[in-house]
């Protein structure tokens, strides 16, 4: 600082020192405009450079998440038997010989209808002639029910099937 290369500031009890610029020589605005040219390239070079990298790194990243080549003939082994399975599958049922006609699947659906029909009727019929029996009774429905040896469908969970 006393020989004048550096200077020296002081903010209270601190000091600083820098380097005296006056002393350097001071740039021509051609070579000031040299080196914005300069920092504008390089600013260019680093940006691609860095989409470079960001494009690489996805890369990698797709890459570390896919199946190796081992994995991948595994798992076409793996879905060949899967599907030899099911073409032998496929094969045994297109061979049967018990197969369902339309017409034979449709009369069946009609008789199941009727049966249904019949059993919603024919409880209907059972529980109004209980109730009509249970006005006059002087115990409780469960009671008449165990006194006559009546079960329900509720008593051993029978539902009625849903119409199709």
């Amino acid at each position: 600082a006393q020989q004048g290369r550096v200077r020296e500031k002081v903010y209270g009890k601190q000091k600083i020192y820098f380097a005296d610029q006056e002393q350097l020589p001071a740039a021509s605005d051609a070579e000031l405009r040299g080196l914005d040219g300069e920092i504008a390239a390089r600013s260019a070079q680093l940006q691609a450079l860095q989409q470079s990298c960001r494009h690489m790194e996805a890369e990698l990243k797709d890459l570390n998440s896919s199946m190796t080549t081992p994995e991948i003939a595994r798992e076409i082994e793996a879905l060949r038997k899967d599907c030899a399975s099911y073409t032998e599958k496929l094969e045994r049922i297109k061979s049967a010989t018990n197969h369902v006609t339309p017409e034979e699947k449709e009369k069946v659906c009609r008789e199941q209808q009727l049966y249904r029909r019949e059993w919603r009727r024919r409880k209907r019929m059972a529980t109004e002639l209980l109730d009509a029996i249970l006005e006059g009774y002087p115990k409780s429905k469960k009671q008449f029910f165990e006194e006559v040896g009546i079960e329900t469908d509720e008593d051993h969970g029978v539902v009625l099937p849903a119409t199709t």
